[in-house]
């Protein structure tokens, strides 16, 4: 891999360009569908619906969809769903009853479930050794799109309805499909040396002991995290006193705090501290949402939205890298549809659960402890972590990834460094 920016690389700008472009095109949809279903039908479970048939097939085929993009190459399989994508899009801009609204959202759910594995899996073959500062600029794209998709959403859909803003996202998904087709990268199963089964992915994140430490605490934290986003617009409004567009302000400081965690911070992690920092991550993004409920002051607010989104932007760089560097190749996809499936089955449950929260103990109390409560995941989890290494020492920067489906469940040896604080018996 030269010396440079990895965006010098025709295949590496065409492959963050797509993600950027996924999120753009993703949030535009939800933003437009979902002020269409409200509109509609005036029904918040409507709207809940929505967001199930959106993100529920990334938690039901995770395992199918890994499986695959693993045994499908890749850019070939982005092409193909995206294609399919655009087509449910346009179909969706121009359907006007609830449910074959909701069921083409379910199959645009599906192809999200499949595309973003595909997208994930063709980063490492691109990065060489720098996979930390690939994941960084590729996250920092997707969060380009999440902070321009909603805004752009609505105005669309204010100017021209739902029509419009489904054209748009149609238009995206055919955008990343002509992308996919120029890339020349290849990832061929057949060459990845693997009989693979859909539950092989999960089975990676459980039996390693660091994979399986950092899901326990990804699931734990968003599980309380996503619930606070739930009680931050009832916190701002009729908390704090402030107007759509102050909460309109923290989102975009939060969107432009995980671009920069992502971009400047993640590369600055030296590779034997990839789970501890992304750990460390966990539990400043938690202290970040809960520490606004102790003092109320809206200047306040945004600086803790500013570094809870730093944090953010980090832990997701440093989980993606761990994945990449703990995992075999041929794993990739199955791998990273289940840690997909494990982020979306915390939020949808978390969603309820925040409304269930400001009911019960008003906004400014989701705050605290839904926000402490994901800070003290992120906390546990790196005590654990710290514990299960506790009198190794490093001896060398990075391993090989896991050579058996499913990893071991011991470290390895002083031959056989591991990527995280990679030990020898003293």
């Amino acid at each position: 891999m030269p010396e440079g920016s990895l965006l010098r690389g025709r295949d590496f700008r065409l492959v963050a360009a797509s993600v950027g472009l996924s999120a753009l095109g993703d949030w535009v949809a939800i933003v437009a569908l979902g002020l269409h279903l409200k509109e509609m039908t005036e029904s918040g479970f409507a709207v809940a619906a929505l967001w199930i048939c959106l993100f529920g097939p990334s938690v039901a085929v995770a395992g199918h969809a890994g499986l695959l993009v693993d045994r499908v190459e890749a850019t070939r399989l982005l092409a193909t769903v995206s294609l399919l994508g655009a087509v449910v899009a346009a179909v969706l801009g121009f359907t006007p009853a609830t449910a074959p609204l909701l069921a083409l959202t379910a199959l645009l759910g599906l192809v999200f479930a499949v595309s973003q594995p595909a997208e994930f899996a063709l980063v490492p073959l691109l990065a060489g050794d720098r996979i930390q500062e690939a994941n960084g600029t590729v996250e920092a794209a997707r969060y380009l799109g999440f902070g321009i998709g909603p805004v752009l959403g609505g105005v669309l859909f204010s100017v021209g309805g739902l029509q419009l803003a489904m054209l748009i996202d149609a238009a995206s998904f055919v955008a990343v499909a002509c992308a996919a087709l120029a890339l020349r990268v290849r990832r061929d199963p057949a060459e990845l040396g693997d009989a693979p089964r859909a539950r092989d992915g999960i089975a990676v994140l459980l039996r390693d002991r660091v994979l399986s430490l950092t899901m326990v605490v990804a699931f734990s934290s968003l599980l309380f995290m996503s619930a606070v986003w739930v009680g931050e617009l009832f916190f701002v409004e009729d908390v704090l006193g402030r107007g759509d567009v102050a909460y309109g302000l923290m989102l975009s400081i939060w969107t432009v705090g995980m671009a920069l965690g992502a971009l400047l911070i993640s590369r600055r992690v030296v590779a034997g501290a990839v789970a501890a920092a992304g750990l460390a991550a966990v539990a400043v993004q938690g202290t970040g949402l809960a520490l606004p409920a102790l003092w109320l002051s809206f200047a306040f607010f945004l600086a803790c939205s500013f570094l809870g989104g730093l944090a953010h932007g980090l832990k997701n760089v440093m989980f993606r890298s761990l994945i990449h560097v703990r995992v075999p190749d041929s794993l990739h996809g199955r791998v990273f549809a289940a840690y997909n499936g494990i982020r979306n089955s915390a939020e949808l449950g978390a969603f309820a659960a925040g409304g269930l929260l400001v009911t019960a103990i008003g906004p400014r109390g989701t705050l605290a402890y839904a926000g402490g409560l994901s800070a003290l995941a992120g906390l546990v989890g790196l005590l654990v972590l710290l514990r299960m290494y506790r009198g190794w020492v490093p001896t060398g920067p990075i391993g090989p990834p896991a050579g058996a489906v499913g990893g071991s469940s011991e470290p390895p040896g002083p031959a056989q460094p591991a990527p995280e604080m990679a030990e020898s018996r003293p």
